[in-house]
């Protein structure tokens, strides 16, 4: 668990100096201190509003106890086992099995699963993973989440302008190769930077989940079954919003859980066989 915090917290300090080093190239000291209150603003806006906003994107519907009450109860269940505040309760009507949380804070939580989830996954199995998103919630992996991509979005607009408009060097002079260099380089970094990050996240929540339903083996079988399942299903909201992707317990954007440097999420096989290896006996 330390290795992992210890992890993120490395690679969030690493993307906010990459952000204050171009602003810094953009305009010196001025050029930094405008880049940080600009991520600072973005930051600010992403996390009061991105639940919101991505549960219009999604076109989720709330769901209670009356219209939804075996999934309503189960989440309930959960959120006491973590002790968390009854979050509140969406589904998607999208084919392709996945489920996601999101909020500013505990207090203002909200998790979501496909319709497609419910109908290939066993209750149990269906514990696991709402557990894995309770514990998202539970780690504030929403907020630095949020924080790292509006951040990584920030510096590829920094970059961008840099190849508009040009930087400086330490005397003030023009560096045209330098502006290509770090409008090519920049966002590859962050984005790169901004994966790592999400994929630590995921190993977390899949340790916290296993505890919170006391059951590592439903969430490494659901895994497992989303995994084999959703190859070739589409999910076009995600497609549209691919920025969206890193908040699903399966990266709906690929057929799989490849590992690669770009992706959202640690391999399937990984992150199941750290579960099995929690499972007691």
């Amino acid at each position: 668990m330390l290795g992992n915090w210890l992890k993120t917290s490395l690679l969030m300090a690493a993307i906010r100096a990459l952000f204050g080093v171009i602003g810094g190239y953009l305009g010196g000291a001025t050029g930094m201190l405008m880049a940080l209150l600009f991520g600072g603003a973005m930051n600010l806006f992403a996390y009061w509003f991105s639940d919101t906003m991505v549960l219009k994107m999604y076109n989720a519907r709330e769901v209670d106890e009356a219209s939804a009450p075996q999934f309503y109860t189960m989440v309930r269940d959960l959120a006491q086992r973590a002790g968390l505040p009854m979050p509140r309760v969406y589904l998607i009507d999208e084919a392709q099995p996945n489920a996601f949380a999101t909020g500013r804070n505990p207090d203002h939580a909200a998790v979501a699963a496909t319709t497609g989830i419910l109908q290939l996954l066993s209750a149990r199995e269906i514990r696991g993973v709402m557990a894995h998103e309770l514990a998202h919630v539970r780690h504030r992996d929403i907020l630095i989440s949020t924080i790292s991509a509006t951040m990584a979005g920030a510096i590829s607009a920094l970059a961008n302008f840099a190849m508009i408009f040009g930087g400086r060097d330490s005397e003030g002079r023009s560096n045209p190769v330098a502006s290509i260099a770090v409008a090519l380089l920049a966002p590859l970094a962050a984005s790169l930077i901004q994966m790592a990050i999400s994929r630590a996240r995921e190993f977390e929540a899949d340790r916290g989940g296993a505890e919170i339903c006391g059951d590592p083996l439903a969430l490494a079988d659901a895994l497992a079954r989303i995994d084999a399942y959703a190859r070739g299903i589409p999910m076009p909201t995600a497609e549209a919003h691919p920025a969206t992707a890193q908040m699903m317990i399966m990266n709906p954007l690929s057929g799989g859980g490849i590992a690669s440097l770009f992706s959202t999420h640690p391999a399937t096989e990984e992150r199941v066989a750290r579960l099995r290896a929690m499972a007691p006996g």
